[in-house]
């Protein structure tokens, strides 16, 4: 039996989980793979006590492990943009396969990394990249090849989604729970990627692209994060029978494809409303066999690792099978891979929530219907929540939360009714709105 050579750069959290589940499980890695799979050599700034590579070839600089000709597939584990994009760069030219669970390198360069890999007639796996240990990347690009995809909807950052589920089960502010998730290692020191929507973009692309055939894009992606949501928007969310949730939303449109990333309100009876704390789920429309859905831990030393590990054998199977029968890099063959527009977002058609705050009098919610009436827009349901007993200083009288959901209407439309409503001398604050996916 042959052996296959791996090389791990980067030896953290997930890098020390990819040592230990092969040292864990090698004999059923081995009968699954049909070869040896050995880590020969290690790139790192630093051991890692969580872990044992006493046995193992251990480098300093990372770019010895791609330099080693004894390496058959690189494991990049580096993350970040640079020196991670030189690196698979190096490894390609220099033959060696790539699996890495670099989200944002594949979001942002996957292109030009994907041809570069073409052109040498090596493989770049990426599962680790979105959702951690739940399989979509392989379920879209393999088990769902029969299928014309419709549409994606993914809970695809545990960090956001730890946020919404405390503030909806404790009522906490955004920054309270934040400040939590930081302590529990859940967020990072600067935990913007997690709370703007931008670490959800990365993934969100890279299955837009998979379900959909056409070239990575992350600038054209719409994002919007969570920490300007209020508790009381998600009191009031479930109050009407829905769940906030922080959403990649992927959808074919009439004139393009829908590609945005924002807080969501999904009805409760659907299974992915309730996936809650740091966990993950896709929840993927095919035309054949309808809707799918994924769920799992989306980050973590071990979960990632086995998604790792997993692109591995499947690289070390694949090493003797001619090019043109491996599984394409982005689900459909190169020369079919093309571009599709990607709507503006004032050009997407959803429901919304809107909260606004106006003065307790006769008058005020027949204004706002009929702005929206004129808008083309209609209103499903609607509820006038109890009265602030601190009169507004520039107002007379007290003041009332009221709440609408909105039928389907264009985004852009919804802008502009929304700006009328803000101008009435009754309506104080900005209105807050926030789309709606019924997800069927």
């Amino acid at each position: 039996m042959k052996t296959v050579n791996v090389g791990i750069c980067g030896l953290g959290t997930v890098g020390s989980g990819v040592v230990n589940v092969m040292q864990r499980n090698i004999a059923a890695i081995t009968s699954r793979a049909n070869c040896g799979l050995a880590i020969t050599h290690v790139g790192a700034r630093r051991d890692n006590p969580n872990c044992d590579v006493s046995d193992i070839k251990v480098s300093r600089d990372v770019f010895a492990v791609v330099k080693d000709p004894n390496v058959d597939i690189v494991v990049e584990l580096i993350g970040g943009y640079e020196p991670a994009k030189q690196l698979v760069m190096q490894a390609i030219a220099n033959g060696k396969h790539v699996v890495t669970a670099n989200k944002a390198l594949i979001a942002v360069h996957g292109n030009e990394i994907f041809a570069a890999a073409e052109s040498r007639g090596v493989t770049v796996t990426f599962e680790a990249a979105v959702a951690g240990g739940i399989p979509i990347i392989k379920a879209i690009r393999e088990g769902l090849s029969a299928n014309s995809i419709e549409w994606l909807a993914g809970i695809i950052n545990g960090t956001g989604n730890f946020i919404l589920t405390e503030m909806r089960d404790k009522g906490r502010e955004f920054a309270d729970v934040l400040a939590d998730a930081q302590r529990l290692g859940y967020a990072e020191a600067d935990p913007t990627f997690d709370v703007e929507g931008i670490d959800a973009a990365h993934k969100l692309v890279i299955l837009a692209s998979l379900a959909f055939g056409m070239p990575l894009n992350f600038e054209a992606c719409f994002t919007q994060g969570i920490a300007d949501l209020s508790p009381q928007d998600v009191i009031f969310a479930g109050e009407l029978g829905y769940s906030i949730k922080h959403l990649g939303i992927a959808r074919r449109a009439e004139h393009g494809v829908e590609l945005r990333v924002h807080p969501t309100l999904i009805p409760q009876r659907r299974l992915i409303a309730n996936v809650d704390g740091v966990m993950n789920a896709v929840l993927v429309k095919g035309d054949a066999v309808g809707p799918t859905l994924y769920y799992g831990p989306g980050a973590g030393s071990e979960p990632t690792a086995s998604a790792i590990v997993a692109d591995v054998i499947d690289t070390a199977r694949m090493l003797d099978v001619d090019r043109d029968c491996r599984v394409p890099h982005l689900a459909f063959s190169p020369d079919a891979v093309r571009p599709l527009p990607i709507l503006p977002i004032e050009q997407i058609s959803s429901a919304y929530y809107l909260r606004l705050t106006a003065v307790d009098k006769p008058g005020v919610l027949s204004q706002i219907t009929q702005i929206l009436s004129d808008a083309g827009i209609s209103i499903e349901a609607v509820s006038q929540k109890e009265a602030q007993h601190e009169p507004d200083s520039s107002q007379s009288g007290q003041m009332v939360p009221i709440v609408l959901i909105t039928d389907i209407t264009v985004e852009s439309n919804l802008r502009a009714a929304v700006g009328r409503i803000e101008s009435l001398s009754s309506i104080t604050d900005s209105v807050t709105f926030i789309r709606v996916e019924s997800l069927t």
